[in-house]
């Protein structure tokens, strides 16, 4: 499954900024995500998931929800523009998948984590 990713997602980075990347949001939230980087020569946050079966886009709007949130810490703390998020993916039968969220759906997912994050200290706090 590693070489999946390695060789069909990998091979489009062109450079490697941090893996295993500890991000935070002064104050608010933290999260670790798996590479930060350059993708087809855009700044992103790429994250690796496994999967039993393959899955349809519909189906990961936590994934990209999820890279929202670490390319908005990663920005707020090092100053950074991250509109990208890349989920490298492989199936238990090595079928690989690359979802890209960027733009105005990049935005889109902003807003829904900033959403959630208010709901939660809202309600929690």
């Amino acid at each position: 499954m590693a070489e999946n990713i390695i060789y069909q997602g990998l091979s489009k980075c062109n450079e490697y900024w941090g893996t295993e990347v500890s991000l935070y949001f002064p104050q608010v939230y933290a999260g670790t995500t798996d590479l930060v980087g350059v993708h087809d020569g855009d700044e992103a946050i790429m994250d690796h998931k496994q999967t039993n079966k393959p899955k349809k886009r519909e189906w990961i709007d936590d994934y990209f929800i999820q890279t929202a949130a670490y390319a908005n810490a990663h920005n707020e703390v090092w100053g950074t523009k991250i509109r990208k998020g890349v989920i490298f993916m492989c199936s238990a039968d090595f079928i690989y998948q690359e979802f890209i969220v960027e733009g105005a759906e990049f935005d889109k997912y902003t807003d829904l984590w900033f959403r959630k994050l208010e709901e939660y200290y809202t309600k929690f706090l």
